[in-house]
């Protein structure tokens, strides 16, 4: 599970809208939709402070949190967020229900160990990473903060692929047809382009994914 949970309080909102949107902005609360879990949708208010600090602070689209709309608790994550586009305030925040079968799907952060124990590296070769987040599927309470990529005694020209990975369970690749690269580990400047057009090949074929689904 990433960060610690956490509680925010809310309001309820009456009306929906942009008119009530901007009121509530006024108001200096940010507002909200709390929707899922096969309930009608729930406008409501967040204090802006409680939210920028969440936002900014790392993991709010990993964390599940809990919200206290005058009194009732409920479990939620956080699936989307509209930002100013030049101040960085939040606009708007949309939260998903989690109930205790929920999955979902979520990027969770690559983190790499052992540099120091792989022999290409030592020997002058670059970790050139191809994906710094993994799309999985997951039980909402169980999201990992995120995966680790073990990099001992990867030489020069070793890919890392996804089945490299020890993924916790119930966590699987969204990308399930083959055994993408995460990373790669080039010997010199000469190839470079090439570890390059693996992740643009790479980027590619996600992106005819995205658009046939």
């Amino acid at each position: 599970m990433s960060h610690d949970t956490y509680e925010l309080k809310a309001e309820a909102r009456e009306q929906v809208g942009k008119g009530s949107a901007r009121a509530v902005r006024r108001d200096g609360k940010v507002p909200a939709v709390i929707y899922g879990d096969k309930q009608p949708p729930l406008a409501i208010a967040l204090s802006y402070k409680d939210i920028f600090y969440k936002i900014h602070g790392g993991g709010f689209l990993t964390t599940v949190a809990t919200i206290d709309v005058g009194g009732k608790k409920i479990q939620v994550l956080p699936k989307d967020y509209q930002l100013d586009p030049v101040r960085d305030f939040p606009m708007h925040v949309d939260f998903l229900r989690v109930g205790k079968n929920t999955e979902v799907n979520v990027d969770v952060p690559v983190h790499f160990i052992n540099e120091e124990k792989s022999p290409g590296i030592k020997r002058g070769g670059v970790l050139n990473i191809v994906r710094h987040e993994v799309e999985f599927h997951c039980p909402a309470n169980a999201i990992p903060e995120f995966i680790t990529v073990d990099l001992a005694g990867a030489e020069i020209g070793d890919s890392i692929h996804i089945s490299a990975v020890k993924l916790p369970a119930g966590v699987k690749p969204v990308i399930a047809d083959r055994d993408f690269t995460i990373a790669t580990i080039a010997g010199s400047a000469a190839m470079k382009p090439e570890t390059t057009e693996t992740a643009e090949a790479e980027e590619a074929e996600d992106k005819a994914e995205a658009e046939e689904k």
